[in-house]
């Protein structure tokens, strides 16, 4: 303790330590509990054992706001005069069907001191942080927990409380995964579109001049993607699904695909659209439909820095080495955060590696260690 009675830097991450069991026994429930974004039933359960979670590590299960039948979750404290408001995100879907625990349960490597499941690493462990980061806290006054389960897929009825959450406050701080322990100060904004050519089906064999090949136009389309990109300012666009077709030996009617789009700069998010909508397929007869777009705007890196120099004091204090700051590809809610104005650190979560991938990891020794971390942030953000 120091002179006012508030527990030590140092004496708070020995404490969280000490609560590491309890912590791997919490992110086993969280993870054996499926959460699919696009299952609502399984999100609605795994809402359930979130909230029951949170009462049990600091006592209080939050409220479910309902948005279009998806139950995101939500903890205010009030705000005392003069102190700040600070934003703390995070999601509890995944990116993993039901039925993954099955072939791939949760496990700790005692070896390795990793654990593994589907879930753990993005984003589940960064929940059970966050939960033992504010039972740590002497003071929850000003701070906003948000937790979403729409984040894998866009986060197109939460967006809306996510921006809310952050205006006006101090700092958003964002509970996503960190690879390597390196924290996010800069995101690229994301697009999503799907590219629909219709045609016209024939005999391929007997006719195939009386048909007009969907899949042969959208080729063409897709060849032209090349030109569209622009990697020397950090724009991508990447084809990633497609389909077309209905037998061997007929002429594809239909063609579709569906393309992921990364910028590093809003304008380009304007560019790449713009142009996307000026594609032709150049095959008589077939037409293209473009549906989507733009859905989240680029994290500058400036949205973090400020927050990434506190924190690196900060880990100094604890023992905690080095923490490098970075600029990423993938987007999250973290974009929203930063666009309304709040200053954003995120990859505030679990320390592993594999977001997306079979194996994904967390290290159990760092999880006390950013909980503590996150703590200390908070309380140096409220002075």
């Amino acid at each position: 303790m120091d002179i006012s009675g508030k527990p030590t830097a140092v004496g708070r991450l020995q404490a969280l330590r000490a609560r590491t069991d309890a912590m791997v026994a919490d992110l086993a429930a969280l993870v054996g509990v499926e959460t699919p974004s696009e299952d609502l039933d399984a999100c609605a359960a795994g809402a359930e054992a979130v909230a029951a979670l949170a009462y049990e590590v600091f006592g209080e299960a939050g409220e479910v706001v309902e948005v279009e039948g998806r139950r995101h979750l939500r903890w205010r404290w009030p705000q005392a005069p003069g102190r700040p408001r600070i934003a703390l995100v995070g999601h509890y879907d995944t990116v993993w069907p039901l039925g993954t625990l099955a072939r791939w349960p949760f496990t700790v490597d005692e070896a390795t001191g990793r654990a593994s499941g589907p879930g753990c690493f993005d984003m589940k462990a960064g929940i059970v942080q966050l939960f033992h980061a504010v039972a740590a806290l002497d003071d929850r006054g000003g701070l906003e927990i948000l937790l979403t389960c729409d984040e894998e897929v866009g986060s197109r009825t939460s967006r809306a409380l996510v921006e809310e959450a952050a205006r006006g406050a101090r700092a958003a701080l964002v509970l996503e995964a960190s690879a390597d322990g390196a924290v996010k100060v800069g995101r690229k904004g994301t697009g999503m579109y799907r590219l629909d050519v219709d045609g016209r089906a024939a005999h391929a064999g007997l006719e195939p001049e009386r048909g007009a090949n969907a899949l042969t136009a959208l080729a063409r389309v897709l060849t032209a993607l090349e030109a569209v990109a622009a990697p020397e300012r950090g724009t991508t666009v990447t084809a990633t699904l497609a389909g077309a077709g209905t037998a061997s030996n007929v002429v594809p009617a239909h063609a579709w695909a569906e393309l992921d789009v990364r910028v590093a700069e809003p304008r380009e998010a304007t560019r790449v659209d713009r142009e996307l909508r000026a594609l032709t397929t150049g095959v008589e007869g077939t037409r293209l439909r473009i549906s989507g777009g733009p859905r989240r705007p680029p994290m500058p890196a400036g949205a973090g820095a400020a927050l990434h120099a506190r924190l690196a004091v900060l880990a100094a204090e604890l023992g905690l080495g080095p923490i490098a700051g970075v600029s990423v590809g993938g987007g999250s809610d973290g974009n929203f955060t930063a666009a309304v104005g709040c200053p954003t650190l995120d990859g505030l979560g679990a320390v592993g590696n594999g977001a997306h991938a079979e194996g994904e990891w967390v290290s159990v020794a760092a999880m006390p260690e950013r909980a503590a971390l996150l703590a200390q942030l908070v309380d140096d953000l409220r002075g």
